[in-house]
């Protein structure tokens, strides 16, 4: 009994494993105004869509019994922002500080959600959790409007390539779901967004409090006839974060286990790749054939981004980590100097006279800073002369690097158009740049 019981479990985990592998994966980010909602609407998300385990869902419902935010009492109703608010300091000041995920997923999408501080201050921490998303869901309070913090977010947003903005209008319940007062807020982040050039705007009305529109439709906006937030992930239209078609293989590492086998491994950064294809090393200009691209699980005939893959060369050439193999007639751009913009993340300011350390795919390479061009104010997008950046300070430098990278603009590829700055005697993440 207790076998046919286990085999059952193994049978129905393998099924669940086959039905959700080759789900696309939406990554999202949430961020907004401090107060605006943002935990709970993303605990409103899980709880409405059932992806919450019942243990996780009962130590919430006690944690909501006992008051343990906003000072609420033993009657308070289910604080669904606990769902995601997981640090102690976070819980006891009410805001969130790090950058929390989750995970679910649905019949038709895998997600990863990532929940940022809305504080000036962490700005550094919306960056990163930012970084890597394919859609903004971007909070304002129905009865505040746009902010100044909502234009720094939006900036941010366009800063990140982040193609598709999600702009929930949220507390509607709060405004009676004034449908002037939504159009309103709608008309004058649209009009944001326009300047800051993200292609795809979509605006929602919605209550993270009572569920309305974020996966049930409510009723109490009639004059809304758009999709609630989940149908809207569900039905994003995804692309790859590499658009460029061209080759970028940023070599990680050499393989030679033994006196016959050469292999150069790494991820994919951009493009396709495939047996036979023509490539070029760089930096030193060497050409040779592809004759094999292995995998863990054996060798294939084509690859693409972002699988990691070994690739074998017909020729013996001197290659090392940090070279990029591209196809000859598409190659980035190999430049020693730098002209980028970069969000400051450490608590030391920027010192123009000191020479740090970037980070670029696999390469690696001292810099020096040659100047500030300028900070730039996410707000108000005026640039203003600088002599120094700031904890959070967004700004454009030129970098001397002591040796040259291999790069495409930011807009066309992310993997290749970024670095992060390090400090070179704490090792110190300092800034993220793009370029």
């Amino acid at each position: 009994m207790y076998l046919a019981e286990q085999e059952h479990i193994a049978r129905d985990v393998e099924g669940y494993l086959r039905r959700h592998e080759h789900k696309e994966l939406l990554r999202f980010v949430v961020i907004g105004s401090v107060d605006d909602g943002k935990s709970t609407l993303i605990g409103r998300l899980l709880h409405d869509s059932g992806r919450v385990y019942e243990d996780h869902l009962s130590a919430v419902q006690r944690a909501s019994a006992r008051g343990a935010t906003r000072g609420q009492g033993s009657t308070a109703a289910l604080d669904l922002s606990l769902l995601t608010d997981g640090l102690k300091a976070e819980r006891e000041q009410g805001i969130t500080i790090d950058v929390a995920y989750r995970y679910f997923s649905t019949e038709k999408r895998k997600f990863i959600i990532a929940d940022t501080p809305g504080h000036v201050q962490y700005t550094r921490n919306m960056a990163t959790g930012a970084s890597t998303a394919d859609v903004a869901v971007i909070l304002i309070d129905a009865r505040l409007g746009v902010l100044p913090q909502t234009r720094r977010h939006a900036y941010i947003a366009a800063l990140l390539g982040i193609p598709h903005l999600v702009v929930c209008i949220n507390k509607m319940d709060l405004v009676a779901w004034d449908e002037g007062a939504y159009r309103d807020i709608a008309g004058a982040i649209e009009d944001h967004a326009g300047k800051l050039g993200i292609p795809d705007v979509r605006c929602l009305p919605v209550s993270a409090l009572d569920g309305d529109q974020i996966v049930r439709r409510g009723e109490a906006a009639p004059w809304y006839d758009g999709p609630t937030l989940l149908e809207h992930l569900e039905s994003v239209p995804l692309a790859s974060h590499e658009g460029l078609p061209e080759l970028r293989f940023p070599v990680q590492y050499v393989i030679r286990p033994s006196l016959d086998y050469r292999g150069f491994a790494g991820q994919i950064a951009a493009g396709v790749v495939r047996a036979g294809d023509e490539v070029v090393v760089l930096p030193s200009g060497k050409a040779s054939k592809v004759v094999a691209i292995d995998t863990y699980e054996g060798p294939i005939e084509e690859a693409f981004a972002p699988m990691s893959v070994t690739l074998r060369l017909a020729d013996e050439i001197d290659i090392s980590r940090g070279d990029m193999l591209v196809h000859g007639g598409a190659r980035p751009a190999v430049t020693d100097r730098l002209d980028a913009r970069v969000v400051w993340m450490e608590e030391k300011a920027l010192d123009p006279t000191r020479t740090y350390v970037l980070k670029h795919t696999t390469r690696t390479t001292r810099v020096d800073v040659e100047r500030i061009d300028a900070i730039i104010d996410p707000e108000t997008l005026a640039a203003t002369p600088a002599a120094r950046l700031e904890l959070n300070d967004i700004g454009r430098l030129t970098l001397r690097c002591h040796s040259p990278l291999f790069v495409d603009a930011y807009a066309a590829s992310r993997s290749t158009g970024a670095f992060i700055l390090v400090d070179a005697l704490t090792n110190d993440t300092v800034a993220a740049g793009m370029i």
